[in-house]
């Protein structure tokens, strides 16, 4: 396995940056080492071959709890790379400020009139999660080609390290790497293309978007089978993603469905999720605690 990268130092013009307390510290690593030990337990169980990807959702959550995580002290467990947002907003102030060997997936709701500005303008962009449309991709597409060829603004393709799973370095990895996100619960309040179109859009990424890699297919299953949701069942959102993932697989022609990465399992649910092949859980609360209002929260 090759060795993390040490984390770059951070902004010293960003003001006020300050790290978290040691207690906070210690809460927050004690709960990243237990989330791993579960994630590999499932894996194991599942006969998994493949790392799984922990992706550290820090919404609304300060940067100092970031930082305790992915520049940990030095006597403690290597940098944890992967970080979500929800917020373009949040997203760009928190990619300036922290350094730019942070990998950043955007997860939130995405609105056409914000696609150019998060591909083109955040540091350290390592995916977008939640593309459910051609003129969505179109767009992060134009926004991905008028990024600046700063190599600390581009995507960081270092390699393997703490929740990672990622192969080396290739030549897709110049590219901004997507999921379509699914509608697999049907709800009118959920985002997401529905499972009978989700080959169409790929194709058309695919195809259409040469700046754009196809990394996989994401779901945010109804809260419901979420909650109902424990290593040994099988969750329905999570069924039909994977019957998806393999149908896209097919029409697209590719050798093999695990060509196509699953993005499925939050806090309560991930265990569920990696025993029916998720290669990646997006995990918030039961590392970082509950979120604070957005109207309250800070960055600092």
């Amino acid at each position: 396995m090759t060795t993390p990268p040490k984390p770059a130092a951070i902004d010293t013009e960003a003001p006020h940056v300050m790290p978290a307390n040691p207690a906070r510290i210690a809460t927050l690593l004690s709960n990243l080492s237990s989330v791993t030990v579960r994630v590999t337990s499932a894996s194991q169980k599942a006969s998994r071959d493949k790392p799984i990807r922990l992706v550290a959702v820090s919404k609304l959550k300060p940067v100092s709890d970031i930082i305790a995580l992915h520049s940990p002290p030095v006597n403690l467990p290597s940098a944890h790379l992967h970080f979500a947002e929800n917020y373009l907003n949040e997203l760009l102030e928190k990619s300036r400020l922290l350094p730019p060997s942070i990998k950043w997936h955007f997860v939130g709701g995405l609105q056409s009139n914000k696609c150019v500005s998060l591909a083109r303008d955040v540091r350290g962009l390592w995916a977008v999660e939640s593309v459910d449309s051609e003129k969505k991709a179109s767009l992060l597409d134009k926004g991905w080609s008028e990024r600046p060829t700063d190599p600390n603004l581009r995507g960081t393709t270092v390699g393997v390290a703490c929740g990672g799973g990622e192969q080396p370095d290739n030549e897709d990895d110049k590219k901004l790497r997507i999921y379509i996100q699914v509608n697999t619960s049907g709800e009118d309040n959920k985002s997401g293309v529905d499972p009978a179109h989700a080959a169409a859009l790929c194709r058309f990424i695919r195809d259409r978007c040469p700046r754009l890699k196809l990394q996989g297919l994401m779901t945010i299953g109804a809260i419901a089978r979420s909650q109902a949701t424990s290593p040994g069942t099988q969750n329905e959102d999570f069924l039909c993603l994977r019957e998806t993932r393999d149908r896209v697989a097919g029409e697209l022609g590719l050798d093999s469905p695990d060509e196509l990465e699953l993005s499925m399992g939050m806090s309560q649910d991930f265990e569920g999720a990696i025993a029916l092949g998720s290669d990646e859980v997006r995990i918030g609360t039961i590392l970082f605690g509950d979120r604070p209002p957005k109207a309250e929260a800070t960055i600092f």
